[in-house]
């Protein structure tokens, strides 16, 4: 079932729920009254016939039956009985009406008793006359009363069922009208393909739930986008950074398997090829762990870390190696009191790659192949600057270092893919932390990485 019908059926639910109760109140008042009404009419008319009966001495059984079949103002099927103290009947308008003892009884006990039949309305009471107590009962029939309240019933059915009809029709216009949003929304999102991620949903201008939940599906778009953009740039830029070396080892086979040659020209060739194998491997890795970590595909693992052990660990590494690279360790601040302050929460195995993808870097672009780390701390923040003397980077090309196989054109000639600084980046805001670049060509770039020791 659609929204729009269960808003509707539910909204006619409510309504016809509140007119139900309404209606009934509203009859079952007008039938107390009516009730009411009838037998305060016919406690006046048994109590103005007794006072003739017993008041009157002209006044006879026979005269007053005369006299009430005549009246003007009778009721429909009325009857009036009077008894004495003794309950034998005094007046009767109809000889053969007789009420039973036990009612009687009933009657002076309870001093007033209303009893309802199917044809008619009975009122029984006590009437003290000169000392002596009687028993009043009369009949009749209220055929008025209970055709205006058939009238009644009438009209509040049809009232009924054409305010559920407009009631449906309004609910059904409204219910349409408050969901349009949402339509146009449903058919913006099923226009939006591969082909055209960068489609927007339209919010509207109105600050409600309806704008929200479009806002929030931009949201998921641009996440969405993102998403593609990053594996779409992987494949494209894998593939052509894959083909290259391949091409290369496909190009030292062929060549290899052209003539006879002897041992060392096979090991130098053979040693060639593993060169290159190894940095598609490093590639292959470095291109894994950027779109993993891009994607949030690995799951974080945070504890207690030492910045320093870490950048010294992935300082040998570096060193170990590429024998021709340095790396020189320097603290902002006296060593036994700064060496405490180093710990942070964060993932060793992230922190390591980024650290050593920086200090790579540095050494790569850097004449003297060695870079300069100094570490630094305070109650919050660890800060470790990796500055380097090397080629430098161009103002214009540090707004993109830190996208997947950038590379600027001041470095081109140096061997590279342009995944390192992507990946440290990222690591880097899995950290909620912050780098930062100042470079001058010629002289030198410093990162300055900050790490909050604390989430």
């Amino acid at each position: 079932m659609k929204i729009r019908t269960r808003l509707s059926l539910t909204f006619v639910g409510v309504v016809a729920a509140i007119l139900l109760l309404f209606s009934f109140v509203v009859y079952a008042t007008a039938e107390y009254f009516r009730q009411r009404d009838f037998y305060t009419q016919l406690s006046d008319k048994a109590k103005n016939v007794a006072r003739l009966l017993l008041d009157e001495d002209e006044v006879n059984t026979r005269l007053l039956r005369i006299i009430e079949r005549n009246n003007i103002t009778a009721l429909p099927e009325e009857q009036i009985n009077i008894y004495d103290e003794n309950n034998q009947i005094l007046y009767s308008t109809r000889d053969s009406s007789i009420v039973k003892p036990e009612v009687l009884s009933l009657i002076r006990e309870k001093r007033e008793v209303f009893i309802r039949r199917t044809h008619a309305e009975i009122v029984g009471f006590t009437h003290r006359h000169r000392n002596r107590n009687y028993v009043l009962v009369a009949s009749a029939y209220d055929r008025y009363g209970i055709e205006e309240i058939g009238h009644l019933q009438t009209i509040m059915v049809v009232g009924f069922l054409c305010s559920l009809a407009l009631v449906g029709a309004i609910g059904w216009a409204y219910a349409g009208r408050s969901l349009r949003p949402i339509s146009n929304v449903v058919r913006e999102v099923d226009q939006i393909t591969a082909s055209n991620l960068n489609q927007r949903l339209t919010a509207g201008s109105d600050d409600d739930e309806l704008a929200q939940l479009a806002h929030t599906f931009n949201l998921m778009l641009d996440r969405v986008q993102e998403a593609f953009e990053v594996q779409r740039n992987f494949v494209a830029n894998a593939s052509h950074e894959l083909r290259t070396p391949l091409t290369i080892i496909t190009g030292q086979i062929e060549v290899t398997l052209l003539k006879r040659r002897t041992v060392e020209e096979h090991e130098e060739k053979w040693k060639a090829a593993l060169e290159v194998i190894q940095r598609m491997n490093k590639l292959t890795n470095n291109l894994l762990d950027l779109t993993m970590v891009s994607l949030g595909a690995t799951p974080l693992k945070f504890s207690e870390v030492s910045i320093d052990e870490i950048i010294y660990q992935a300082a040998q590494m570096l060193m170990n190696r590429q024998l021709d690279y340095t790396v020189f360790f320097s603290f902002d601040g006296e060593m036994d009191k700064l060496h405490p302050s180093l710990t942070m929460e964060g993932n060793k195995s992230l922190l390591y790659s980024a650290f050593f993808n920086l200090m790579e870097n540095g050494c790569k672009f850097s004449e003297k192949k060695q870079i300069n780390v100094i570490l630094g701390a305070n109650e919050q923040w660890v800060t470790i600057d990796f500055k380097d003397e090397g080629v430098g980077i161009l103002e214009s090309d540090i707004k993109s270092i830190y996208e997947p196989f950038f590379r600027a054109e001041n470095v081109k000639r140096i061997h590279g893919h342009g995944v390192g600084l992507p990946l440290t980046y990222r690591i880097i805001q899995l950290h909620r932390g912050q780098i930062d670049v100042v470079s001058q060509i010629g002289q030198g770039t410093t990162f300055t990485v900050r790490l909050p020791k604390r989430f």
